[in-house]
């Protein structure tokens, strides 16, 4: 019985420890601003149709293109809050990222 509950307090105090330093990252970021940032990137989309992709929710930010193997194919600024941006690239699957979104496409 003792060894039970030793072994019960053990796994208790770890895990509020474990979530104790969960906890304090979140509140490292609230202090520090970047939950505002964390807040706007929630809010992008990206959307393709054929070889148009829309981006809303990126204003000032930029669209980059990666190929698969991770070449960088295109940039382009995004200077509004809704913008239809017609991709230049060959037919193929490709990564859009603007900020910390990741959205991988098939443009057609």
């Amino acid at each position: 019985m003792r060894k039970r509950l030793l072994i019960f307090a053990g796994l208790l105090s770890m895990t509020i420890a474990v979530s104790m330093h969960a906890a304090a990252p979140m509140m490292m970021t609230m202090e520090m601003g970047i939950a505002e940032q964390v807040e706007q990137e929630k809010m992008i989309s990206l959307s393709v149709e054929g070889n148009v992709v829309q981006v809303t929710g990126a204003t000032g930010m930029v669209l980059e293109v990666v190929s698969l193997t991770g070449r960088q194919v295109a940039t382009y600024k995004i200077d509004s809050p809704a913008q239809r941006i017609e991709l230049s690239v060959p037919k193929g699957c490709y990564i859009l990222k603007v900020g910390k979104v990741v959205r991988k496409v098939t443009i057609h």
